[in-house]
């Protein structure tokens, strides 16, 4: 798809364009079609390899207005997009319907199954840090120490803190094997999957330096064995799991992902509002702020934070 067509989705806030002199009328004027792909090329800047053509004029909901749809056609796909234009022609607006009676933050929310993941925080918060984590990923790391230390130092009990799964595979070769030992530990305890994490985003570069997957991989079970014996876990069951792999949490935390659209690590979700990639620690304290306060809560730092030991949960 052409850059050009996705920057036109991304679009999305009203537009006027005003239009040449043109005819009236319901019916469309022989030239109006022609004038409203001149204008939609050009502001748009589509290039001449996608064709735009535009509908019939249908009443609409907005008076003295008929609606038509625009079709992007590149060929391989094509998008459809409503636009008005005045029953003059003179005006064309693309404008973007809301629902208001839906919250965006809380439709996002309800997308993201928290069942089981170990939460650091505390579980009853009402402020819900969801991370979407690569453990290879250097930026992951950053965020981790962010939230780990930051976010938890400041708000305490306030906010809960949960890791969801979106290893970027195509570039970093051990992060899915890194998930499913995550997720081995977590299946017995959340302390030694917090452990786990704390441990890897440290060591990232050790992990990866110069050496074969399958050492690469060996390592990353040793550490999970390593922590396995230091939370006392099931030794047994935790080999078997090592062993085998299962990746049924991994690839529906993934598929999860996707269909909230992303395809970047780290990204964070603080009570449903999106947060992509890394920000400056200033403007990441302002949104939990404003969540804190969208729950009726008391904003800005605390002193003290939890201990790591009565900090990890079991979310619900």
């Amino acid at each position: 798809m052409n850059n050009s067509l996705f920057n036109f989705i991304k679009r999305s806030f009203a537009l006027l364009l005003v239009l040449s002199t043109g005819c009236a009328a319901q019916s469309a004027p022989p030239d109006l079609n022609r004038r409203i792909e001149r204008q939609v090329r050009a502001y748009y800047n589509v290039p001449p390899d996608i064709k735009i053509s535009v509908s019939a004029p249908k009443a609409s909901d907005f008076p003295n207005y008929d609606a038509v749809v625009i079709t992007f056609d590149t060929g391989q796909r094509k998008e459809d997009k409503e636009f008005l234009v005045s029953r003059d022609g003179q005006t064309l607006v693309r404008m973007t319907k809301f629902d208001l009676s839906k919250d965006p933050y809380v439709k996002n929310m309800e997308k993201i199954d928290l069942a089981g993941r170990p939460v650091r925080g505390s579980k009853s918060a009402r402020v819900t840090i969801v991370n979407y984590d690569d453990f290879q990923c250097p930026y992951c790391a950053r965020m981790h120490e962010t939230l780990t230390g930051d976010i938890l130092k400041t708000y305490g009990d306030r906010v809960k803190i949960v890791y969801k799964d979106f290893p970027l595979s195509q570039i970093h070769q051990w992060a899915e094997h890194a998930a499913n030992d995550a997720n081995c530990l977590a299946a017995q305890s959340s302390d030694a999957y917090w452990a786990f994490a704390d441990y890897v985003h440290a060591n990232q570069k050790t992990i990866t330096e110069p050496r074969a997957l399958d050492v690469q991989r060996k390592e990353l079970d040793r550490i999970t064995l390593e922590q396995g014996n230091k939370f006392n876990l099931q030794t047994a069951a935790l080999e078997s799991c090592i062993k085998e792999q299962p990746d049924k949490v991994l690839r529906a935390s993934v598929a999860e992902a996707s269909s909230l659209g992303l395809d970047a690590t780290p990204t964070l979700f603080v009570n449903g509002y999106r947060v992509d990639g890394i920000l400056p620690s200033a403007e990441l304290h302002a949104i939990i702020d404003q969540a804190l306060r969208d729950a009726g809560q008391n904003s800005g730092s605390i002193s003290g934070a939890p201990s790591q030991s009565n900090s990890s949960a079991a979310a619900h």
